[in-house]
């Protein structure tokens, strides 16, 4: 198998701001995997939070990573693929991609059939709402109109991310999902919870940091909403440890590894009785169609990276009425788009 990979700028339609930082752009690595006239796609997108870096994923690539299609199998992936990509989650989860799509063109089906899922059953997806200029909060409230469901991003104050929320409600009586982005106090996430739960909001993602499970274990037992994990839920390994403290994890494929760890999550929160998200970082549509074809096996999905910036170069699920609809092409089902500008995409 061939391995080759090519770099790719993506630009917000707005700044997008959380509670840590606002970018305009992010630089991506899509990953190629040819073998027999076939070509599986991949998309690392890395993101600051943990540690990963574009330039870092060049640089494990340029050492060279072997791949064959015996790596398919979720055993030798582990073995063989993830101790070459340096700890690189988001390089890993790429190469996890390209490697399944190869495989399921190869045996000429779709990828949610390979994780038994129903086409019929993709949820909806929210749209996201970021920190930045409230000025634009009517525009992006435009934006959103053919979801039904948007997600708001909080974490900056009690009295702003008040603001925000009256603004937005000002505009919208949408379904609302909170991310704090790890932005509040326990004080704080007590006042908004409880602010909150009257302005028909159906849950909060990941009200404090990551290392303090206390406050929010004590949160969760006070909170009208449902809590859920977002940088607490990296990979398996967390779920147990987060019975009882949140309502349920959101799964990140950027984080997790690759999507044979995504599987994993989504059946160990099942075992422990947690709902299920599957979310995004701001990626194109090669990663947000990967994810798509596990939403079928989930509660919630936060699918919408792609329909965040306005160069996409590449076009797969779609969104229709708010509601995800995976391809039926074999494999991932993405395919250039006839606007892609940057010639070394395939």
């Amino acid at each position: 198998m061939k391995l080759d990979y090519a770099i790719n700028r993506i630009h917000c339609v707005h700044p997008f701001g959380i509670s840590r930082s606002t970018h305009d752009y992010y630089d991506i690595v899509y990953i190629y995997i040819e073998k027999d006239g076939i070509i599986g796609k991949g998309e690392a997108a890395p993101s600051n939070r943990y540690g990963e870096h574009t330039q870092d994923i060049v640089s494990a690539l340029n050492e060279g990573i072997h791949i064959d299609e015996r790596m398919i199998d979720i055993d030798n992936f582990i073995q063989n693929v993830t101790p070459q990509c340096k700890n690189i989650k988001s390089l890993e989860v790429a190469i996890s991609m390209a490697l399944l799509d190869w495989y399921c063109q190869y045996k000429q089906l779709p990828l949610y059939k390979f994780f038994n899922a129903s086409r019929n059953n993709a949820p909806n997806t929210s749209y996201t709402i970021s920190i930045g200029d409230m000025a634009l909060i009517p525009e992006k409230i435009k934006e959103s109109k053919p979801y039904k469901i948007i997600k708001v991003k909080l974490g900056v104050s009690k009295e702003k991310d008040k603001e925000i929320i009256n603004s937005i409600r000002e505009c919208t009586d949408t379904l609302i999902r909170v991310d704090a982005n790890e932005g509040w106090d326990l004080d704080t996430g007590l006042e908004m919870s409880r602010w909150l739960a009257d302005r028909n909001i159906e849950f909060i993602e990941q009200p404090f940091h990551s290392t303090n499970l206390k406050d929010t274990a004590e949160l969760k037992k006070k909170s009208p909403l449902p809590l859920i994990a977002d940088e607490n839920s990296i990979n398996s390994n967390d779920v147990k440890t987060l019975k009882g403290v949140f309502d349920g994890i959101n799964i990140k494929l950027m984080k997790c590894g690759n999507l044979f760890e995504a599987k994993k999550m989504i059946d160990l929160a099942r075992e422990n009785q947690m709902k299920v998200m599957i979310g995004c970082m701001i990626e194109s549509s090669v990663a947000i169609t990967a994810a798509s074809h596990l939403s079928p096996l989930v509660d919630f999905a936060d699918l919408d990276g792609n329909l965040l910036i306005k160069d996409d170069p590449y076009v797969g699920v779609k969104i229709i009425d708010g509601k995800i609809i995976l391809p039926k092409a074999n494999g991932l089902g993405v395919k250039l788009s006839k606007a892609a500008t940057n010639n070394k995409l395939k």
